[in-house]
């Protein structure tokens, strides 16, 4: 005899009971028409922006309710969690309005403007413990704290009022909407928001296509899906930082299994890409898991042309100090930045002669490092090029062939190209 095992789906009684517990707490953020990108997809492209959220994320909603609903011995006792970004500010602010106190674990190497960030908005009612080297270290320290000392540790999505909590955005969204939605883009890590938001589509807009986003390298819920079970990924990319997660909610997937209309993955480089088409050209700052469900957009120009279209625009908790990364990966990921060992021969004029014959006038060289002398005739650098077009790579590298300049191409040698960027 089978004994079927019995999931957990929110109901809309509750996640209309989270709406009214966050009323005087969550923004109602707004749902607003992106002019350029309507015209660019020949489509009407609203952004739900939860960047404009107190704490700058839509993680306030799920920490929230989840506390809101403790129990006075647990209330008594505190909470702890573990978080290098959203959630730990979501959680320090619930902290201070619902007056608990709450221990917040985060990793050493932690910026300190998060940390920051995060004693604002919790003030006398957090603490901030620094741990280990990555989340796991602070994760692993935060569930000794709750079993030490008995407190209650606030899971950042694998949890039921957590879900309930992010699903109230779903319940904004479908006021807001002023013509029936065909399509919902939803940022997804590990599967809280678009657990809960999927749900309230399903119920009250089922016809909206779900499509869940995910970076390219953490694919989680994309990996467990297609293996029809939740699966643990070895290794991940961290980059994007809100939406990295070896191993989604157990909740969450038996809900986007069966919610989602698709899962698709977005590279990094085209997060940084529209990142920075956001920030110069919308004044608009998001993180980069704020800007997946935006990246998507391109995979799906055919599908949603004529259609309405709501991106969630999740977050804007970025680092001002990760900008020189963000744009070395748009540049690399829209083929206009190269990196290069280059044989110069042992002659006066050799580098003259590069930078004059063989760069392109619009071609700029930011990088040089001269390494050592291969041999008594050549001497190698490592030389990085930014070029204007990315039509111009090929006769660059048969002009560095044809005068013998050309070493090797350090872009598609992962071992070797870490040290560069």
């Amino acid at each position: 005899m089978k004994i079927e095992t019995k999931i957990y789906y929110p109901t809309m009684a509750a996640v209309e009971e989270a709406a009214r517990k966050l009323q005087d707490v969550a923004e109602v953020t707004p749902l607003t028409t992106s002019k350029r990108y309507s015209k660019e997809f020949e489509s009407n492209i609203l952004f739900k922006r939860e960047d404009l959220q107190q704490v700058r994320s839509y993680k306030v909603r799920g920490a929230y309710n989840k506390m809101a609903s403790l129990s006075p011995t647990q209330i008594e006792n505190g909470i702890v969690c573990a978080s290098a970004g959203n959630h730990a500010q979501g959680v320090a602010l619930s902290c201070k309005l619902l007056k608990i106190k709450g221990t917040i674990f985060m990793p050493a190497p932690t910026p300190k403007q998060k940390i920051e960030q995060v004693n604002m908005f919790g003030e006398d009612y957090t603490e901030v413990v620094l741990v280990g080297d990555t989340f796991d270290d602070a994760n692993a320290a935060a569930m000794e704290e709750c079993k030490r000392l008995d407190k209650t540790f606030i899971h950042p999505f694998n949890d039921e009022k957590v879900i309930e909590g992010q699903a109230t955005m779903a319940l904004e969204i479908i006021d807001q909407a002023q013509h029936p939605i065909h399509y919902v883009f939803v940022p997804v890590g590990g599967g809280g928001l678009s657990a809960g938001l999927s749900s309230v589509f399903k119920e009250f807009s089922p016809n909206t296509k779900i499509i869940g986003v995910e970076p390219k390298g953490a694919p989680s819920m994309s990996t467990s899906i297609q293996n029809q079970r939740n699966t643990e990924l070895n290794k991940i990319e961290n980059f994007v930082d809100g939406a990295s997660v070896k191993r989604v909610g157990d909740l969450n997937f038996a809900i986007c299994q069966r919610n989602l209309d698709a899962m698709i993955t977005v590279d990094e480089g085209k997060v940084c890409e529209v990142m920075l088409d956001l920030y110069n050209k919308d004044a608009i700052i998001v993180e980069p898991a704020g800007a997946l469900s935006i990246a998507a957009l391109d995979q799906y120009a055919d599908e949603i042309k004529g259609k309405n279209v709501i991106c969630i625009v999740s977050g804007s908790n970025n680092d001002i100090t990760r900008t020189a990364e963000i744009k070395e990966r748009a540049l690399l990921y829209a083929n206009l930045k190269h990196y290069f060992i280059i044989k110069f021969p042992q002659r006066a004029g050799a580098l003259r002669e590069f930078v004059v014959d063989i760069l392109g006038p619009d071609d700029d060289i930011t990088y040089f490092e001269y390494t050592k002398k291969t041999n008594r005739d050549n001497g190698a650098a490592v030389v990085g090029l930014e070029l204007k077009s990315a039509d111009d790579l090929e006769p660059l590298i048969s002009k560095m062939k044809r005068r013998n300049f050309y070493g090797d191409y350090l872009n598609d040698k992962p071992d070797l190209f870490q040290f560069l960027v």
